[in-house]
């Protein structure tokens, strides 16, 4: 069966593979100390243009969230995301359960709105009983977000600007960060980002790799004893060389570019098919996810040879579905899914 459901179905890309079989056997040091991360982390330093930058690679995603976030606010903080945020949604509660709350403001397309963070922040502190509350202490978003949106870098420099005049972190997760960097949408660069961000993450698990993220503290910024912080929340590899072996490869002769912009290509190929068919959508984004509107019984019918999402239900009769490309699509594949799809119109 064909899949479209998420973006990181497949394994991992074949050089990872391969770099991973050839240094097997290598005896090498444990938790991030070896060669390899440190080549890897100084080929992250020069992508990003902080030649000064703290580069630390953990596990997954929801590890590296709940880590950056809890070692970053104090006890009686709270971290700022739009609604549909991944910390909100999709984390089942790893930040409160770390200790802190996620405040919540409306999304649009996904994204945070810096206008209304301000005037949040305004009535926050204008509230003479706000020290009663949970203190707003940092502001997160995703790029791509969670409906494959982006944030221009005019919405991002006022977003910061905002988190600057409270002095609160501004921390951008980077799942799908290459898939953002590769869209014809997006007007930032990496060091764009590392320039406006606090901290951030550079996502390897959805873009060709087995696991792993790597957090970048672009101006030497990261907390004290943040490498402790990470062990304590279980979010360390002993064996740390799958990672900086990992990313090695990701970093060399821009290969994290080169499969993420395969991702953006097929999303363009995924666009015209849907279109072709006819089907409504819920939202077409610049990048790899794509939301449409199915009937409920297409929708079954269409899983029977294809996985997609399910998002959310639309009204009792049609569901929003995520059709998502990846580093790994094949033309072959959206070539079957474009059959599925005529032979489902057919009958």
């Amino acid at each position: 069966m064909i899949s479209f459901k998420n973006d990181y179905s497949a394994g991992a890309h074949p050089k990872l593979l391969q770099r991973l079989i050839e240094t097997n056997m290598e005896p090498l040091p444990g938790y991030g100390m070896d060669h390899y991360c440190e080549n890897a982390i100084r080929k992250i330093q020069e992508a990003c243009g902080c030649p000064k930058a703290q580069i630390y690679f953990l596990e997954g995603g929801t590890q590296t969230n709940a880590v950056v976030i809890s070692a970053m606010l104090k006890s009686c903080e709270g971290v700022i995301a739009a609604e549909t945020g991944h910390v909100n949604t999709h984390e089942a509660g790893a930040i409160e359960y770390t200790g802190h709350k996620v405040l919540t403001l409306p999304e649009h397309q996904g994204k945070l709105d810096a206008g209304e963070l301000k005037t949040y922040m305004e009535k926050f502190y204008g509230d003479e009983n706000h020290e009663h509350e949970v203190f707003p202490g940092m502001v997160y978003l995703s790029w791509p977000t969670e409906y494959g949106t982006l944030y221009s870098r005019e919405e991002l420099q006022s977003i910061a600007a905002v988190c600057r005049e409270y002095e609160m972190p501004l921390y951008l997760d980077g799942a799908r960060l290459g898939y953002g960097l590769m869209s014809e949408a997006a007007d930032m660069t990496l060091p764009d980002i590392a320039g406006i961000c606090d901290v951030f993450y550079i996502g390897g698990t959805k873009v060709g790799a087995l696991c792993g993220e790597a957090v970048v503290f672009p101006r030497g910024n990261a907390p004290k004893y943040f490498l402790t912080i990470v062990k304590q929340h279980g979010a360390m590899l002993a064996k740390g060389r799958l990672l900086g072996v990992q990313f090695d490869a990701l970093f060399t002769d821009n290969l994290y570019f080169n499969i993420s912009r395969n991702a953006i290509e097929a999303a363009h190929r995924l666009k015209q098919i849907l279109h072709e068919k006819n089907l409504p959508f819920y939202l077409e984004s610049p990048t790899n996810q794509q939301f449409v509107i199915l009937e409920d019984e297409m929708y079954h019918r269409i899983q029977e040879r294809a996985a997609l999402s399910f998002w959310e239900k639309y009204d009792e009769s049609h569901t929003v579905v995520r059709f998502a490309t990846s580093w790994s699509t094949t033309e072959e594949e959206l070539e079957e899914l474009n059959e599925i799809l005529e032979a489902l119109k057919d009958g």
